[in-house]
This record gives structure tokens, C-alpha cells and sequence, in this order.
């Protein structure tokens, strides 16, 4: 019976001492915070995603802004030769019936429709006597108080011969991105796009 009830005190004894050792044998639950490595990936996606993002938003605005500009030069070209052949100013087209042209009748018709609102097209047509008079600068836009723009534009197509100067415009809206990216070149965060186009008018 002593022998038995000694083995069994040496049982519990050794017991207690091992759990005693597994414990102390613990590390503190910081270092096992930062030894842990599960979600890293996470993370590490988290940290990188936000300007990751705003790179490729600015990516794509840009693309889009560059391609939205050729479109608008390809189809100023192409409607110039309305007016260089004399057959607005014999039809009588008028500036609305002129902006309409560009957007509907050239070979870009659909295109056009899918990126611009032809409403918002400002279309200024000037005539002079020679190149050396011909002014091509970008005109400077100037809004009223309800930030709609208040320019008056000339619709001046010329006789035969005379050196005409046709400029089509149109207000792109920019999104601004975290990263500071700023395509914009005007006051109200949008930007400007010019399509000008000088040309002899031929003797129709």
C-alpha cells in the first residue's frame, strides 16, 4: 500500500512539474503577435492597393483624354473641308448647323456621339486676308456666375480665297486623383481641348 500510494504522489508530483515547464516554456503573447505571419499578404495588399489604384485610374484617364483629343482633330479636319470647298457658305449653314455637321456627319460620326455631347461643342470660325494675319491662338474661356461659359464666338467662313481659321472646342471633365495628378487647364478643374484647323478657302 506505501508503495502504491508513493508512486502515485511521484505521478502527480512529475505532472505538475512538466505542465509547470510547457508554461514557463510560453513566450509572452506580443512576441507571438509579432512573430505571426498569417495575413501578411493581406496586409501588405492593403498598404500598396490605394495608390496602385490611383495609378491605373490616372493611366486610363490619360489615355482617354489623349484619344478623346485626336478624335476631336481627325473630325475638325474633316469637317473644315465643308467650309474650304464653299459648300457651307453656298447652303448657308449656320454655327449650330456647323457643330452639328461635325458631330454627325463625318466618318467618326459614332464615335464622336459616344465621346462628346455635341451640345457642349463652342465652335469659333474666324476669316482674314492672309496667313501672316490669321490668329490661331487658344482663345481664353471666361465663365459667368453659374460657371457656364460666357464667350461669344465668331462665325466668319470667308469668301474664296480668304485664309480661314477654325478652331473646335470642348470641355473635358477631369477626375483628380489622390496621387495629384492633374490633367486640368482650367479654373474649374476641367480641361480644354482645341482642335484648330488654317486653310485657303478654294474659288468655288
Amino acid at each position: 500500500m506505501m508503495d502504491a500510494a508513493w508512486r502515485l504522489c511521484y505521478f502527480r508530483l512529475s505532472k505538475s512539474t512538466q505542465s509547470a515547464k510547457r508554461h514557463a516554456a510560453r513566450p509572452p503573447a506580443t512576441r507571438i503577435f509579432f512573430r505571426c505571419t498569417k495575413g501578411a499578404t493581406a496586409v501588405e495588399f492593403a498598404l500598396v492597393a490605394g495608390p496602385f489604384i490611383a495609378l491605373v485610374v490616372a493611366l486610363f484617364q490619360t489615355i482617354l483624354v489623349f484619344f478623346s483629343s485626336a478624335v476631336l482633330d481627325e473630325v475638325t479636319e474633316e469637317a473644315s473641308r465643308y467650309i474650304l470647298t464653299g459648300q457651307a457658305q453656298t447652303s448657308n449653314m449656320t454655327q449650330a448647323g456647323f457643330a452639328n455637321y461635325v458631330c454627325t456627319s463625318s466618318n467618326t460620326a459614332g464615335l464622336v456621339s459616344a465621346l462628346f455631347n455635341c451640345n457642349n461643342l463652342m465652335i469659333n470660325i474666324q476669316a482674314y486676308s492672309s496667313f501672316s494675319a490669321a490668329n490661331a491662338s487658344t482663345p481664353t474661356l471666361t465663365f459667368n456666375g453659374n460657371g457656364t461659359v460666357s464667350n461669344t464666338w465668331t462665325y466668319g467662313t470667308g469668301n474664296p480665297g480668304d485664309i480661314v481659321v477654325v478652331q473646335v472646342m470642348y470641355q473635358w471633365p477631369i477626375v483628380l486623383g489622390p496621387l495629384g495628378f492633374r490633367l486640368s487647364n482650367l479654373s474649374n478643374g476641367n480641361r480644354l481641348l482645341v482642335s484648330t484647323a488654317v486653310f485657303k478657302n478654294e474659288p468655288y
